[in-house]
C-alpha cells in the first residue's frame, strides 16, 4: 500500500541532501501517514482510513461523514 493520504493526497516527494561540501544526492520526503479508525454512524461501523496530519485535523473539522461522502464521490472504496 502507498504512502498517501487519503483525505489530502498528500504522497511522497523527492528532493536533494546537501552536505557541507555542496555535494547534492538525492531523497525523499515521506508522508507522516497513519492509519486511523473512525466510526461512521450512519452504517454502525467502523471505517479504516489512511491519513496524515492534516487528514486527521480535516476529519475532526468537517466530520467522518462529509469526508466519506467526498471520498466515495472522488470514486475511492472506503
Amino acid at each position: 500500500m502507498s504512502r498517501r493520504c487519503q483525505v489530502t493526497g498528500r504522497a511522497p516527494s523527492s528532493g536533494k541532501n546537501v552536505s557541507h561540501s555542496h555535494v547534492r544526492t538525492n531523497r525523499w520526503f515521506r508522508v507522516n501517514v497513519q492509519s486511523r479508525r473512525f466510526w461512521l454512524p450512519s452504517e454502525k461501523r467502523w471505517v479504516r482510513l489512511r491519513l496524515s496530519p492534516k487528514g486527521i485535523r480535516t476529519v475532526d473539522r468537517a466530520g467522518i461523514e462529509a469526508v466519506v461522502a467526498r471520498l466515495r464521490a472522488a470514486g475511492e472504496r472506503v
